[in-house]
């Protein structure tokens, strides 16, 4: 448990300082800007400097935009997500800071290609074993837990924003330019992660039960259980169906390896969902019928049956 923290803490850390990299060396000074609050934050400090004639730096920007969205966070989503986001937002601002800003390259599309393809990595990474970089990985977790729409929506709207923002202010070839890094930065996370916003996990298991439960302690996920027998072995066994978010999958993985290393899993990409998707705002069913649920949808079950 000790290591897999501690290798969790290590790829945040380093996702920090890629994108402080990404930032510092490539996108703030080639006025190309990267996606979410990063790029907020650099807009905003290009403002200041600009035209407002007083200088606030990205790295502090982009804490300040950070501290309410955390703090919503918090409650709303989970502490031990949240924790992780607070350090990468924490060592973001701390490299962002600390690393100078400078041209590597006067080749702006270079700056935007390079750029996002790091951006992207860092973000990517952070996904990966269950983290962010905070800003509008959370905000699009709250909203599309209360609202159940797909969560690329709301990266969409902020980046249109952004570029938008960087072809009225600035030139209008800021604007491809940072159209092509959020581009690159998206087929990068896609590549580490998944492109796909919820996912389709079935888990055959001989703990089912117990496994069942795990999940339920940190994820709300309905889940269906099905009897299940091996071809080969003629072995009794079950199937746990569920769809989670892509968020949620290093939880998944982890619940799963802790309690039943030997069960099989299978990632299965989900293009859509017609129906009942638990949100926050969804209450629990309880269980009836000694323990046993009956929901009025099939595909998310909150207890087994």
């Amino acid at each position: 448990m000790f290591y897999i923290e501690a290798k969790r803490i290590a790829v945040v850390i380093f996702g920090s300082f890629l994108l402080a990299i990404s930032l510092n060396f490539f996108l703030i000074n080639a006025n190309v800007y990267a996606s979410g609050f990063s790029g907020v934050a650099q807009l905003l400090s290009s403002l200041s400097k600009d035209f407002l004639s007083f200088d606030v730096s990205t790295g502090i920007l982009l804490m300040i935009l950070n501290i309410p969205v955390l703090i919503i966070g918090w409650f709303k989503i989970g502490k031990g997500f949240t924790i992780y986001s607070i350090l990468s937002v924490a060592f973001a601002t701390l490299f962002l800071e600390v690393l100078p800003v400078i041209s590597v390259s006067e080749d702006i599309i270079l700056n935007a290609v390079v750029g996002g393809v790091i951006g992207g990595i860092a973000v990517g990474f952070s996904l990966k074993y269950g983290a962010s970089t905070g800003g509008m990985d959370i905000v699009a977790m709250i909203l599309s837990r209360l609202q159940d729409k797909p969560i690329g929506m709301y990266f969409l709207t902020l980046n249109a924003v952004i570029i938008f923002a960087a072809g009225i202010l600035y030139e209008p070839e800021n604007a491809l330019y940072t159209m092509l890094t959020l581009y690159v930065t998206t087929l990068v996370i896609d590549a580490i992660h998944t492109s796909n916003e919820k996912v389709t996990v079935l888990i055959v298991t001989h703990k089912a039960e117990e496994l069942q439960q795990a999940i339920h302690k940190e994820l709300i996920r309905g889940i269906t259980i099905i009897p299940a027998k091996g071809a080969y072995s003629r072995t009794e066994s079950n199937m746990l169906y569920l769809v989670i978010t892509r968020y949620e999958l290093y939880d998944l993985e982890r619940i799963i390896t802790e309690v039943d290393p030997n069960a099989f899993t299978n990632l299965i990409q989900t293009a859509g969902i017609f129906g009942f998707f638990r949100r926050d705002s969804d209450t629990v069913n309880q269980p009836i019928n000694n323990g046993v649920s009956e929901p009025d949808n099939e595909e998310n079950i909150p207890e087994t049956r």
